[in-house]
């Protein structure tokens, strides 16, 4: 055991989409509504397959740049209506966080997608979160990890780990998402767990092998 010092107080971050929600059939649904609105052919099929960079580079691939913040912003203001209640919680994400809370540390949340739209999705899903973060993608949530002075980084998305990396955190996988745990541990994560329903027993086993302390005596 450690003596050099008292035990500290720890933080963990979670990426929202394909690692604590499933948000496949509302952004689907919301891909569909732009494309009714606006007259442009959008393959929303393929569309949710690539979830995890920011908006703007999947609309890129449907929309003229001169037209592109417009569709977004579009996009943004549908979201709701179309994606919120369709959305699911993954397996175990709610055992997640709560496991988190159980162990004296806080949980937040660091995404690429809309704020508003983020906190949301938690709202209708029942996670409470101590912070959401948005708008912030790969190498970027290190901003916000490091702020939050987070130790995990739990995502599903490459994009994830280099932010994990990014931020000194230690990167945690899920391939709920687009990319396989294969590409995920060539991406450099540090830890590959099949879901969330994993992430409870990890995370007892981390805790007191790092000697985390809880935030609230």
């Amino acid at each position: 055991m450690n003596q050099t010092g008292p035990a500290r107080p720890f933080t963990v971050g979670f990426d929202l989409d394909m690692t604590l929600i499933d948000s496949r059939p509302g952004i689907h649904a919301t891909y569909l509504a732009l494309s009714s609105e606006t007259g442009t052919y959008i393959d929303a099929d393929a569309a949710v397959t690539r979830l995890g960079p920011p908006l703007e580079e999947e609309l890129a691939n449907w929309f003229p740049a001169d037209r592109l913040e417009a569709a977004a912003d579009r996009y943004r203001a549908i979201y709701p209506t179309h994606a919120i209640a369709a959305t699911p919680a993954m397996p175990g994400a709610l055992a997640a966080v709560a496991a988190v809370r159980e162990l004296g540390g806080r949980a937040i949340v660091v995404t690429g997608k809309y704020q508003p739209n983020a906190r949301m999705h938690l709202d209708h899903v029942g996670i409470e979160m101590d912070a959401v973060i948005g708008w912030l993608w790969a190498e970027a949530k290190a901003e916000a990890l490091r702020e939050y002075g987070a130790t995990v980084y739990v995502g599903d998305h490459v994009g994830d780990v280099r932010g994990a990396r990014e931020a000194g955190a230690l990167s945690v996988c899920v391939p709920t998402g687009p990319c396989g745990a294969d590409e995920l541990r060539a991406a450099g994560a540090d830890v590959i767990l099949s879901d969330l329903t994993e992430l409870p027993a990890w995370l007892a086993e981390y805790a007191a092998a790092a000697e985390f302390a809880p935030l609230v005596p």
